[in-house]
């Protein structure tokens, strides 16, 4: 017998701890699963999917405005949030339950309630202390709350989800993923927007040519894009609410979303008293290339590390995690090469460095780039413009990054990732027969690099 409950526990049921546990128990680990709220995580109940939901949404308006162009003519559209938001409830249920029954049937307990770190291998949930040989921290991230006055006025991503009533007027405060995405996605409602942030260019760590065209292209669809605005203090104002920065200056809307970043999720886990070591800023728990904390035993994976807050990227560590110490391979995950997408209108994706990172680097570079109209604009008449660049090492034609802003970037961007991630040069672009007529066939057609 051995002298722990379990051979694992695993802290938080998103997708990188689910990952985790499953394969852990594939290989024929007894496994706990512990979770305070709903299972599936972030990127289940309130980030990747329900967003991605009402992005689909939010693009139906711009479709019905493309129609009559086509030859088909409607009559006039009506949009209600209460009726999406309905919906989404419903399928993010649909999808907690599969994942409940994703972990029964892989034999994985789940152990509902909050958990904390007693000892390296001791839990408490609900009162209850249980042991294991290793425990696994796959708590994710939380919404930040910088410390602005009033920002308990201002709704989080969290609560805008869930929002029923369409705000005539929104302003998002922020840069990142999620302010850009929903800003968007509420634009595509006919709401009036305004993204205020308080640097130059939303999207920071992209490349520049995509950062410049995002706004751009934003505020082409009629967003109110305001650079340089960082507040300090938020407060009602009539039947609606203010921000004012530093100088007086003041934006008014019906509703604040502040999108302001998002935290590693460690409060309460009792961290610190066990010298689990922590990253000063931000509190990510410090891992090394196996997901190995300071402490012996335990272990995590996922956003609560803060090395790529990215949901493909929690469940290969957590896999790696299972496979090494539960499947006796060697199996570490490699953040060198990650493809991710911001689901903006218009839509951004990117593959390896940016040019300005290629350059830092000392990499002697071409750079390749297109820009044109994709061919369903021409007939609706829409101006908006795609752009895709490629960054190259000149010595070796290896393909360092690959850029996209413009219709299906991610689904573009995904397929150019294999052969990124393979090792591919430039001439195996070249060599690439086009499909035709694509906007993605323009990857393998550039020719000419910039000068």
């Amino acid at each position: 017998m051995s002298e722990f409950d379990y051979d694992l526990i695993t802290i938080g049921a998103g997708s990188g701890g689910v990952a985790a546990s499953r394969r852990a128990a594939l290989h024929g680990a007894r496994v706990a699963i512990c979770e305070g709220s709903r299972v599936g995580g972030t990127c289940v109940i309130r980030g990747c999917v329900p967003k991605k939901i009402l992005m689909y949404a939010s693009q139906f308006g711009e479709a019905l405005e493309d129609a009559p162009a086509y030859g088909w003519q409607f009559g006039e559209p009506r949009f209600d949030l209460a009726t999406l938001v309905a919906a989404k409830n419903a399928e993010t249920d649909r999808l907690e339950g599969i994942y409940r029954r994703m972990l029964a049937d892989g034999n994985v307990t789940l152990i509902e309630g909050w958990a904390r770190l007693v000892d390296a291998h001791t839990v408490e949930v609900g009162g209850r202390q249980l042991t294991a040989g290793r425990v696994l921290i796959a708590s994710g991230g939380a919404v930040s709350r910088p410390p602005i006055e009033g920002i308990e006025l201002a709704l989080d991503s969290d609560q805008l989800l869930d929002l029923a009533a369409q705000p005539g007027h929104l302003l998002v405060l922020g840069a990142g993923y999620i302010a850009v995405e929903f800003a968007g996605i509420f634009r595509g409602f006919g709401s009036r927007v305004t993204l205020a942030f308080r640097g130059e260019r939303p999207i920071r760590g992209f490349d520049e040519d995509l950062r410049v065209r995002l706004a751009d292209g934003m505020a082409a669809r009629g967003i109110d894009v305001r650079p340089g605005f960082e507040p300090v203090r938020i407060e009602r104002r009539g039947s609606g609410f203010a921000a004012i920065d530093g100088d007086g200056n003041e934006i008014v809307a019906d509703a604040i979303l502040a999108a302001l970043g998002r935290h590693p999720n460690t409060a309460g886990l009792g961290l610190e008293a066990l010298g689990v070591r922590t990253r000063a800023k931000g509190g990510a728990i410090e891992v090394d290339r196996y997901s190995r904390t300071s402490v012996d035993g335990i272990y995590a994976v996922g956003d609560v590390t803060d090395r790529a807050a990215l949901t493909p990227v929690a469940i290969a560590e957590g896999r790696a995690f299972a496979d090494t110490e539960f499947g006796g391979l060697d199996v570490a995950v490699d953040h060198a090469l990650i493809a991710t997408a911001v689901f903006s209108q218009p839509q951004i994706a990117t593959i390896g460095l940016s040019e300005q990172d290629a350059l830092s680097a000392g990499h002697d570079c071409q750079v390749f780039e297109a820009g044109f109209r994709p061919m369903k604009n021409t007939i609706s008449g829409r101006e908006e413009r795609a752009y895709m660049k490629v960054v190259v090492d000149r010595p070796s034609d290896r393909v360092l990054g690959a850029h996209m802003i413009g219709p299906d970037a991610a689904e573009i961007m995904q397929t150019l990732a294999i052969a990124i991630t393979m090792g591919a040069r430039k001439a195996d672009l070249d060599r690439t027969l086009a499909v035709h007529p694509t906007t993605a066939e323009e990857f393998v057609l550039l020719r000419t690099p910039r000068d």
